[in-house]
């Protein structure tokens, strides 16, 4: 296998089953250049019409990713979530050749702690996070719920009608609430940051961040 040159700024995938290959899509419609690897020809031929770079390899085999060129990445995100093993040598590959930010996906908290012991310096729980996203959208006021951090989150919900008609700072809602206010859109404008003079109105969608608890409570106002 000749050796290749990546650039920093490519993104590599490994594992181009349906969450790595809808990030990989999602990477490379977003500007990024992306460079897929799986060691399954079937799923390697169907991500070849639908990405720029792809290559069949064992991931899990350092020496093959610096032949790869893969040591050059400034990113790489492990997506293989059906091989435990796979993913967990795949992470250790790519540490031991020097990549620094590498991501992955986990499926057990267990095995996140690993994929953090052998190098991954993110993790990811795509599903988890996927159904407490969904599990707000239908028991709260939230049209949209973002996990940031343990214990912080990110959420757009209606504005509680306790606030029309004040203004940012009469509101006072970072310490009624103990959540910020990010942005607000009100009518069929777009969202913008929000001044301390603004005027809530009835109807208005905000966004508003905080600690987890918090924001869910705002939402149910």
């Amino acid at each position: 296998m000749a050796e290749r040159r990546i650039r920093p700024e490519t993104v590599v995938v490994i594992g181009l089953g349906r969450f790595g290959l809808a990030l990989a899509e999602q990477l490379q419609a977003l500007g990024q250049e992306v460079l897929g690897i799986d060691a399954r020809p079937e799923l390697v031929q169907a991500a070849s019409g639908r990405l720029t770079f792809v290559v069949q390899g064992d991931a899990t085999d350092s020496e093959v990713l610096r032949q790869l060129g893969v040591e050059g990445a400034g990113h790489a995100v492990v997506a293989i979530g059906d091989d435990m093993q796979s993913s967990i040598l795949a992470t250790a590959s790519l540490t031991d050749i020097g990549v620094v930010q590498v991501w992955a996906k986990a499926v057990t908290e267990q095995h996140a702690r690993i994929l953090e012991r052998v190098g991954a310096t993110t993790v990811v729980f795509p599903e988890r996070d996927m159904g407490r996203r969904v599990a707000h959208r239908l028991t709260d006021n939230v049209l949209e719920y973002f996990q940031i951090d343990d214990g912080f989150a990110l959420v757009e919900t209606h504005l509680p009608d306790r606030y029309v008609g004040a203004t940012l700072a009469e509101s006072r809602i970072r310490e009624d609430a103990g959540v910020t206010v990010v942005c607000v859109k009100s009518g069929d404008g777009p969202f913008a940051q929000v001044a301390p003079d603004h005027v809530f109105s009835a109807g208005d969608l905000v966004l508003v961040a905080g600690p987890t608890a918090a924001v869910e409570r705002f939402s149910t106002l």
